[in-house]
């Protein structure tokens, strides 16, 4: 019943999120401990802030009131953003990938390479070993591979305006 109500007012909320400069990635009602979640992802070229996700909580709340739920979130579908339909492929094209099974393919349950593209209703991954074709209906996930490399030197401070070059000091002057 969930996808269904979903799915009744899923377009009017994709309507919504373009005309903010959103793309709505995917909604959905989900069954927690703590209640049933309708989770909206939204995303946009830039990132999506906190004050997105505020506005276009607002924007949809009343569509919302025709669902069941207990609590709603609307958030960034992430860095590692899942691959669900033809445009996020298209967009990762050239991208290594990994790609969860429901049941294991050539004794392996999680595949990892370059996208190839989609052909016939098949992943084409580039491995080591060649192109495997696998079937899109057989993938249970399939996300892009986030490279965590150097994350260590981010500065996630905000004061990256506010280093001296020259000496490699915070400048505290106010």
């Amino acid at each position: 019943m969930a996808k269904a109500e979903v799915a009744a007012i899923e377009k009017r909320c994709g309507k919504i999120a373009e005309e903010m400069g959103f793309e709505l990635v995917d909604a959905a009602v989900e069954k927690e401990p703590a209640g049933r979640y309708l989770r909206f992802y939204i995303d946009k070229p830039d990132g999506i802030t906190l004050d997105d996700c505020e506005a276009y909580h607002k924007a949809v709340r009343s569509l919302a009131d025709s669902i069941d739920y207990d609590f709603m979130e609307v958030s960034s579908p992430g860095i590692d953003r899942p691959l669900k339909k033809d445009r996020d492929f298209e967009r990762n094209l050239g991208s290594e990938i990994e790609v969860k099974l429901f049941r294991p393919m050539d004794g392996m349950k999680l595949m990892t390479g370059i996208l190839a593209g989609l052909e016939d209703g098949n992943i084409l991954l580039e491995t080591p070993e060649g192109t495997k074709r696998i079937p899109r209906k057989a993938a249970a996930l399939v996300k892009p591979v986030v490279d965590m490399e150097g994350i260590e030197e981010v500065d996630l401070s905000g004061n990256a305006e506010n280093e001296n070059t020259e000496s490699g000091e915070a400048n505290n002057e106010i």
